[in-house]
């Protein structure tokens, strides 16, 4: 088993920055990539961005690209979202996701992650 914590969320002013932390433990040898989602009531869980856990390659939801960046730290087994320019539409509940076997085309989809999350709050309000 996996077990994820994220960390960071909280209210943000659009236009601001949050970082937010998802730390691994357990068997994180039987995982290959990590994922951020992110999802409000009534709607479906939406990707965010994702990353491997061994060699280059960041991906990222048209959404998000170029104000989110995606990061690890292999010894610390963390995953890190920093989050800039935040506007309203990105607030939700964002949940950090452990996939056991990496395709590069189905990276974005929901259903073929393994591990996740009990999810943090990100609110972008003035």
């Amino acid at each position: 088993q996996v077990q994820l914590v994220e960390s960071g969320g909280g209210l943000v002013q659009p236009g601001g920055s949050l970082r937010l932390s998802c730390a691994a433990s357990g068997r994180t040898f039987t995982t290959s990539a990590m994922g951020w989602f992110r999802q409000v009531p009534g709607k479906e869980r939406e990707f965010v961005a994702a990353i491997r856990w061994s060699g280059a390659g960041t991906y990222y939801a048209d959404s998000v690209k170029a104000r989110f960046i995606i990061s690890r730290d292999n010894a610390m087994n963390t995953v890190y979202l920093q989050m800039n320019s935040l506007k309203p539409e990105d607030t939700a509940v964002y949940y950090c996701a452990a996939k056991t076997s990496w395709t590069p085309t189905d990276y974005s989809d929901y259903g073929k992650y393994a591990y996740w999350g009990q999810g943090t709050q990100v609110t972008v309000s003035s």
